[in-house]
C-alpha cells in the first residue's frame, strides 16, 4: 500500500530535489487520467479500511482524494495541483498517524470532517442563496 502510494505521488525525481508520481502524469489523460487515478487512491482507502481505520479517517482520506481528482480534472494547472498535493501520501500519513496514537487521530480526524462538512454546507447555501438574491434584486429594480 505505501509502495502504491509512493509510486504515485513520489517516485520520479525532479531537478531540484522535488518529486512527482505517476498520478499527474496519468492526469494528463483528458478524463480518464483523473478517473485512472482516483480508482488507484481507493485502493489504498480500502486496504486503510480492512486494516481497521476508523470512519473519520477514511472519511479525511476520502475527502483527499476528491479534492485531488475534483482539482486535478481541470487541465494542466490540475496535473499541477496533483503533483504538489499528493493526496495519497497525505493518506498514508493520516493512516501512519492513526496507528500511532488512535484515539488523538480519530478526535482530529472527526473534527476535520465536522469542519468540512459544514464548509460545505456553507457552499451549498450559498450556491442557493446567491441566485435568489440575485433574482430579487433584479425584481426590486423593475
Amino acid at each position: 500500500m505505501h509502495s502504491l502510494a509512493w509510486l504515485l505521488d513520489s517516485s520520479i525525481p525532479l531537478p531540484g530535489g522535488y518529486r512527482i508520481g505517476l498520478d499527474p502524469l496519468i492526469g494528463l489523460l483528458p478524463g480518464l487520467g483523473d478517473a485512472i487515478g482516483a480508482v488507484m487512491s481507493a485502493y489504498i482507502i480500502n486496504e486503510a479500511r480492512a486494516l481497521g481505520a476508523p470512519r473519520s479517517v477514511l472519511m479525511r482520506m476520502t475527502g483527499n482524494v476528491v479534492v485531488e481528482a475534483v482539482i486535478g480534472a481541470i487541465p494542466l494547472l490540475g496535473d499541477l495541483f496533483d503533483a504538489g498535493f499528493k493526496a495519497n501520501m497525505r493518506n498514508m500519513a493520516l493512516l501512519e498517524k492513526y496507528h500511532l496514537d488512535p484515539v488523538r487521530s480519530r478526535r482530529g480526524s472527526r473534527w476535520f470532517v465536522f469542519g468540512f462538512s459544514l464548509l460545505l454546507a456553507l457552499l451549498v447555501l450559498a450556491i442557493i442563496a446567491i441566485p435568489v438574491l440575485i433574482v430579487i434584486a433584479i425584481v426590486s429594480l423593475v
